[in-house]
Protein backbone atom coordinates (compact mmCIF):
# COMPACT_ATOMS: atom_id res chain seq x y z
CA UNK A 1 0.00 0.00 0.00
CA UNK A 2 3.15 2.43 0.90
CA UNK A 3 4.27 1.61 -2.55
CA UNK A 4 1.53 3.02 -3.98
CA UNK A 5 1.00 6.21 -2.48
CA UNK A 6 4.79 6.59 -3.07
CA UNK A 7 3.66 6.05 -6.81
CA UNK A 8 0.76 8.21 -7.08
CA UNK A 9 0.43 12.02 -7.51
CA UNK A 10 0.43 13.81 -4.54
CA UNK A 11 -2.74 15.77 -4.92
CA UNK A 12 -4.33 12.40 -6.09
CA UNK A 13 -4.36 10.94 -2.32
CA UNK A 14 -7.50 11.31 -0.31
CA UNK A 15 -6.32 12.36 2.84
CA UNK A 16 -7.20 9.16 4.55
CA UNK A 17 -4.41 8.10 2.48
CA UNK A 18 -1.85 11.24 3.00
CA UNK A 19 -1.91 10.73 6.97
CA UNK A 20 -0.52 7.06 7.45
CA UNK A 21 1.96 8.17 4.68
CA UNK A 22 3.07 10.93 6.29
CA UNK A 23 3.18 9.45 9.50
CA UNK A 24 5.08 6.14 7.63
CA UNK A 25 7.50 9.00 5.93
CA UNK A 26 8.02 10.23 9.56
CA UNK A 27 9.30 7.34 10.92
CA UNK A 28 11.82 6.36 8.33
CA UNK A 29 14.29 9.50 6.81
CA UNK A 30 15.50 6.64 3.72
CA UNK A 31 11.81 6.05 2.72
CA UNK A 32 11.12 9.70 2.81
CA UNK A 33 14.56 10.60 0.31
CA UNK A 34 13.21 7.97 -1.75
CA UNK A 35 9.63 9.42 -1.78
CA UNK A 36 11.54 12.30 -2.85
CA UNK A 37 13.41 11.45 -5.61
CA UNK A 38 10.84 9.35 -6.94
CA UNK A 39 8.24 12.33 -7.66
CA UNK A 40 11.03 14.54 -8.97
CA UNK A 41 11.91 11.95 -11.38
CA UNK A 42 8.17 11.41 -12.09
CA UNK A 43 7.51 15.23 -12.95
CA UNK A 44 10.83 15.22 -14.81
CA UNK A 45 9.10 11.99 -17.38
CA UNK A 46 5.49 13.26 -17.92
CA UNK A 47 6.40 16.61 -18.05
CA UNK A 48 9.66 16.31 -20.61
CA UNK A 49 12.46 18.20 -18.44
CA UNK A 50 15.01 15.54 -19.45
CA UNK A 51 17.56 19.13 -18.65
CA UNK A 52 17.03 18.07 -14.88
CA UNK A 53 18.20 14.68 -14.74
CA UNK A 54 22.33 15.78 -14.39
CA UNK A 55 20.73 17.96 -11.33
CA UNK A 56 18.39 14.58 -10.27
CA UNK A 57 21.56 12.57 -10.11
CA UNK A 58 23.36 14.93 -8.30
CA UNK A 59 20.86 14.76 -5.40
CA UNK A 60 20.38 11.00 -5.58
CA UNK A 61 24.14 10.85 -5.29
CA UNK A 62 24.14 12.52 -2.17
CA UNK A 63 21.74 9.97 -0.28
CA UNK A 64 22.62 6.93 0.92
CA UNK A 65 20.27 4.74 -0.84
CA UNK A 66 22.33 2.13 -2.47
CA UNK A 67 19.29 0.86 -4.48
CA UNK A 68 19.33 4.05 -6.15
CA UNK A 69 22.66 4.24 -6.67
CA UNK A 70 22.51 1.02 -8.85
CA UNK A 71 19.94 3.12 -10.64
CA UNK A 72 22.16 5.96 -11.50
CA UNK A 73 25.66 4.10 -12.81
CA UNK A 74 23.10 2.71 -15.45
CA UNK A 75 21.62 5.88 -16.50
CA UNK A 76 25.39 7.28 -16.22
CA UNK A 77 26.21 4.40 -18.55
CA UNK A 78 23.78 6.12 -21.42
CA UNK A 79 22.72 9.64 -19.91
CA UNK A 80 22.28 11.28 -23.48
CA UNK A 81 19.73 9.01 -24.73
CA UNK A 82 17.69 9.20 -20.84
CA UNK A 83 17.93 12.71 -21.52
CA UNK A 84 16.69 12.24 -24.87
CA UNK A 85 13.89 10.04 -23.87
CA UNK A 86 12.70 12.59 -21.14
CA UNK A 87 13.25 15.60 -23.80
CA UNK A 88 11.70 14.46 -26.84
CA UNK A 89 8.31 13.84 -27.97
CA UNK A 90 9.32 10.77 -29.89
CA UNK A 91 8.98 7.29 -28.44
CA UNK A 92 9.21 3.28 -30.25
CA UNK A 93 5.92 2.73 -28.62
CA UNK A 94 4.49 1.21 -31.35
CA UNK A 95 7.66 -1.02 -32.65
CA UNK A 96 7.51 -2.34 -28.75
CA UNK A 97 3.82 -3.21 -29.30
CA UNK A 98 4.59 -5.05 -32.24
CA UNK A 99 7.54 -6.73 -30.79
CA UNK A 100 5.24 -7.71 -27.60
CA UNK A 101 2.76 -8.80 -30.21
CA UNK A 102 5.21 -11.48 -31.50
CA UNK A 103 6.53 -12.75 -28.47
CA UNK A 104 3.33 -13.68 -27.73
CA UNK A 105 2.53 -15.49 -30.84
CA UNK A 106 5.68 -17.29 -30.14
CA UNK A 107 4.77 -17.58 -26.70
CA UNK A 108 1.65 -19.57 -28.06
CA UNK A 109 3.60 -22.24 -29.57
CA UNK A 110 5.98 -23.14 -27.77
CA UNK A 111 7.52 -26.25 -28.79
CA UNK A 112 6.16 -26.15 -32.26
CA UNK A 113 7.79 -25.95 -35.25
CA UNK A 114 10.79 -23.30 -35.66
CA UNK A 115 10.47 -19.80 -37.58
CA UNK A 116 8.50 -20.96 -40.45
CA UNK A 117 5.08 -21.48 -38.64
CA UNK A 118 6.16 -18.20 -36.38
CA UNK A 119 6.35 -16.37 -39.58
CA UNK A 120 3.03 -17.40 -41.02
CA UNK A 121 1.59 -17.16 -37.59
CA UNK A 122 2.53 -13.19 -37.54
CA UNK A 123 1.39 -12.60 -41.46
CA UNK A 124 -1.70 -14.07 -40.80
CA UNK A 125 -2.43 -12.14 -37.67
CA UNK A 126 -1.32 -8.57 -39.25
CA UNK A 127 -3.54 -9.72 -42.40
CA UNK A 128 -6.64 -10.50 -40.19
CA UNK A 129 -6.37 -7.08 -38.25
CA UNK A 130 -5.56 -5.21 -41.36
CA UNK A 131 -9.02 -7.08 -42.90
CA UNK A 132 -10.74 -6.28 -40.28
CA UNK A 133 -9.95 -2.54 -39.67
CA UNK A 134 -10.27 -2.22 -43.77
CA UNK A 135 -14.31 -2.94 -43.30
CA UNK A 136 -14.43 -0.66 -40.70
CA UNK A 137 -14.66 -2.58 -37.12
CA UNK A 138 -13.87 -0.69 -34.15
CA UNK A 139 -10.78 -2.39 -32.10
CA UNK A 140 -12.99 -3.38 -29.74
CA UNK A 141 -15.06 -5.81 -32.48
CA UNK A 142 -11.53 -7.45 -33.48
Amino acid sequence: MVTRWILSRPETLTEIEQLPLKAVLANCPELDALTGHVRSFAQMLTERQGERLPQWLDAVRQDDLSSLHTLVAGIDRDRDAVIAGLTLPWNSGVVEGHVNRIKMLKRQMFGRSGFSLLRKRVLLATCSTTRLSVIGLPSTER
